[in-house]
């Protein structure tokens, strides 16, 4: 494995012309090399000495930057790391084009074996839950305790609201979602991301959102954006229809890792209802719903998601 840390000055590495990816302070930002695949990881020192370590892995259309608010609130229990997953935030695409969310829990999987990092506290949103229920269940070894909010498990009646995103996996969808948007400023597409994602997107601030336009700005310039947003979402289309060993809920009845589980009651994309499913399958959980809480609550939320996660980790830890 090779590691070359990269200042924040730094633009993404496919086109010269792509704004840099912000990083903000406290963080830092490197590249992992690995044969066939490059990960972007960003990191937030813990502050006290010997802390376990930590990864957390963001979901369909994110990166790094969707736990910058929960990993300083953590700081003081875990040395945390979020990778970009490839094709997303400043990871490259996989050389083999594999991302489907085993191959997206491969990459997790050899970036801990890589690194001498694990086991670790993981942590999952929405597609990172569903990688994260993967590695959990495929190496124990790896994982000390697992968190996930709002992952994306099979349900049966997929809500309205998520059909639009579900559509993208159908071939052709994307180049006639990309046709019938091509007007549609960053500024606009952000928004309607945020009203997609947050229970309430009043309550992001002005800056947060100049931040997150400026990322939008960033993705649409990266030649092979939609590309791995189609095959991700693709990807998570085929888990659902897996039976057998390989099904997802299948996989959770696998984990073996204390299991926190945090989910929203204004979530347009994971129901609430499945909350009551999830518990039941994974073996040793625990529950935190936030009734106001979207899609993705330790954004939202981090205040009280970090709670349930210092009790999740100091718990471990007493054990």
């Amino acid at each position: 494995m090779s590691s070359t840390e990269l200042p924040e000055s730094v633009a993404a590495a496919v086109d010269p012309r792509v704004s840099p990816v912000r990083v903000a302070e406290g963080e830092t930002l490197r590249s992992v090399v690995l044969p066939g695949l490059t990960l972007a990881v960003r990191s937030r020192s813990a502050t006290a000495e010997g802390a376990p370590p930590a990864l957390y892995v963001h979901g369909l259309g994110g990166s790094s930057q969707n736990w910058s608010a929960l990993m300083p609130l953590l700081a003081d229990r875990v040395d945390g790391e979020a990778v970009d997953l490839p094709g997303f935030g400043d990871s490259p695409p996989p050389d083999d084009g594999d991302y489907s969310v085993t191959g997206h829990a491969r990459a997790v999987i050899r970036l801990l074996d890589a690194g001498g990092r694990g086991p670790v506290h993981l942590f999952g949103n929405s597609l990172g839950g569903s990688v994260a229920t993967c590695v959990a269940a495929a190496r124990p070894d790896l994982v000390r305790t697992l968190t996930l909010v709002s992952p994306a498990l099979p349900e049966i009646r997929v809500q309205r609201t998520a059909w639009p995103t579900a559509l993208m996996a159908v071939p052709g969808m994307t180049g006639l979602l990309g046709r019938l948007s091509r007007d549609w400023t960053a500024e606009q597409r952000t928004r309607g991301i945020l009203a997609l994602c947050y229970g309430d997107p009043s309550l992001v601030s002005e800056e947060e959102l100049g931040h997150a336009v400026r990322e939008m700005e960033r993705r649409l310039q990266l030649p092979y954006f939609w590309d791995a947003m189609t095959r991700s979402t693709r990807g998570i289309v085929n888990a659902y229809t897996l039976g057998g060993q390989h099904g997802l809920w299948r996989r959770a009845e696998r984990v073996l890792a204390p299991t926190l589980l945090v989910y929203g009651g204004r979530d347009q994309l994971v129901a609430y209802r499945m909350a009551r499913k999830a518990s039941a399958a994974f073996r040793d959980s625990r529950l935190l719903t936030l009734p106001d809480a979207g899609h993705v609550a330790m954004m939202e939320y981090p205040r009280e998601v970090a709670r349930a996660c210092r009790e999740l980790i100091d718990d471990y830890d007493r054990s």
